[in-house]
């Protein structure tokens, strides 16, 4: 059985200065654990999807959220705020 090597894409969204949500990084295998440990030292969030990172780890890194992908990511911003409200 082959295992599937971990993925790992990182979002941003300010708006103050994106118009949209952003890929700000992405990667595969140490990468994608380089990215994921940065977030837990950070306390940021992290969501896992695998779909959803399928689909954004296509777009190159600070590319815009396509439209078609708006309604998903949105539903990642908002489980960060009820995070981000609870503590």
């Amino acid at each position: 059985m082959k295992s599937e090597r971990k993925q790992a894409v990182a979002l941003r969204y300010r708006s103050d200065i994106d118009h949209s949500p952003k890929v700000i990084g992405k990667g595969a295998g140490l990468k994608a654990e380089e990215i994921i440990a940065l977030a837990i030292e950070n306390n940021i969030p992290i969501q896992e999807d695998v779909s959803l990172v399928e689909l954004l780890s296509k777009l190159e890194v600070n590319q815009a959220i396509p439209e078609e992908l708006y309604e998903v990511v949105a539903e990642i911003f908002a489980f960060i705020y009820r995070i981000d409200q609870n503590h």
